[in-house]
């Protein structure tokens, strides 16, 4: 993770997104009236996601009792046979 001012970001710019973008890298920018992040999209989408997944009732608990089921005891399904 990276910790920058405006002014150095400014001069900066293109290596910060590439470092977030290519890199994965976080980005912190500190200003006058806060601070702000930059982060690569899948990071973002990825944390979107988290939240919307959290946000469904007992979806979090099934989440973690499926990380935790065997795989001896999954069940492979057919999809394509499932969604006709």
């Amino acid at each position: 993770m990276s910790i920058t001012n405006a002014t150095t970001l400014r001069k900066n710019l293109f290596s910060y997104l590439d470092a977030a973008a290519v890199n994965d890298e976080k980005v912190i920018v500190t200003t006058k009236n806060g601070t702000a992040a930059i982060v690569s999209e899948e990071y973002l989408r990825s944390l979107e996601e988290t939240c919307f997944l959290c946000g469904i009732p007992g979806m979090a608990q099934s989440i973690r009792e499926g990380m935790e089921t065997p795989l001896e005891e999954c069940v492979e399904i057919d999809w394509k046979k499932e969604l006709k």
